[in-house]
């Protein structure tokens, strides 16, 4: 079994299937991600809000990831980029797909899905 976590691994009570009660669960916090190769593994992630979250699955060899990006560029901070990847979009992401082809994902074969990037604050900066 192979598996790379940059998570705060965890269990919690809450689940999106029935039939998924049982699984591990691997949590990935703001900022964090994870792939795996384990089918009894169920990868999730919490309040995307203005996050962006991206899954892959690849049903060929049954691997998939998770990531849950706060900001969309590094050029913000490229030293924080360095040490925490998935910070950022446009470093996390390549990151993702790096951890899944060494696993043995190949492009044609994988599923994305995208969720988040809202917009949670009104013109003058309130909440909406």
């Amino acid at each position: 079994m192979s598996q790379f976590t940059e998570t705060s691994p965890g269990n919690d009570s809450a689940s999106c299937c029935s039939r998924d009660l049982n699984k591990p669960r691997v949590v990935v916090g703001i900022s964090e991600l994870a792939v795996s190769d384990n089918p009894q593994e169920l990868l999730i992630t919490y309040s995307l809000g203005s996050c962006l979250g991206v899954s892959v699955y690849d049903p060929v060899n049954g691997i998939g990831g998770l990531i849950h990006c706060m900001l969309p560029l590094s050029s913000i901070d490229k030293e924080k980029a360095k040490t925490v990847p998935a910070m950022f979009v446009d470093t996390g992401i390549p990151h993702l797909f790096t951890k899944l082809f060494n696993l043995g994902s190949k492009k044609r074969d994988l599923v994305v899905k995208a969720a988040g990037c809202a917009q949670i604050l009104d013109p003058q900066g309130h909440f909406k």
